[in-house]
């Protein structure tokens, strides 16, 4: 894909590389950055691919500034906000479709926004509203299955999924359910 050109589903149902996912997001921000408006310098984002990831879809790796708040406005000294990381799932493009690999992508690019002007970000009222705006998902789906499941005794709810080993997948029934407040069993599916 050239620099340029605009992502198309037919490119991203081709992709077969990790060079090839990062060419093509890239190029699907920069359409998207232009069609939702956003505020964000795609120079001050690095891009990798993460074949580890079963969880997230993708993430944005940014460094942490203690007095840093979403809503107050960061002045940048020199050329701009810092470099954040753009970290794609290898997994989650290959098993999402065009339009939900692009809604993850827009809802990573709040993100970067959000850092790019206050130097924080989080999934609060202001990522909502905005995530709303660009037709984001506030969460994005779980695309690989836990090894455990936690359900409420009670109500059979499922209200957890561990993806490894942990205290609570270990001692299960030492905790209760926010539904019923009944104790947890886990299944491992």
């Amino acid at each position: 894909m050239e620099r340029g050109k605009a992502a198309s589903p037919n490119e991203f149902e081709a992709i077969e590389t990790h060079t090839s996912l990062v060419r093509w997001s890239k190029a699907y921000a920069r359409s998207a950055i232009d069609n939702y408006d956003f505020d964000v310098s795609l120079d001050a984002v690095e891009w990798e691919v993460s074949t580890r990831a079963k969880r997230r879809a993708a993430a944005v790796k940014s460094p942490s500034f203690s007095d840093a708040e979403v809503g107050t406005p960061r002045t940048w000294n020199g050329d701009g906000p810092p470099s954040c990381t753009m970290s794609l799932s290898w997994r989650a493009a290959q098993s999402f479709e065009y339009e939900e690999w692009a809604a993850t992508l827009r809802h990573e690019l709040v993100h970067v926004e959000q850092f790019q002007t206050f130097g924080s970000t989080n999934h609060g009222t202001a990522f909502k509203e905005r995530a709303d705006q660009v037709d984001a998902p506030v969460r994005v789906r779980r695309f690989s299955d836990p090894k455990y499941v936690l359900t409420c005794t009670d109500c059979g709810e499922n209200v957890a999924h561990r993806y490894r080993d942990c205290k609570l997948v270990r001692h299960a029934d030492a905790y209760r359910s926010g539904c019923c407040e009944a104790p947890l069993r886990c299944l491992e599916p």
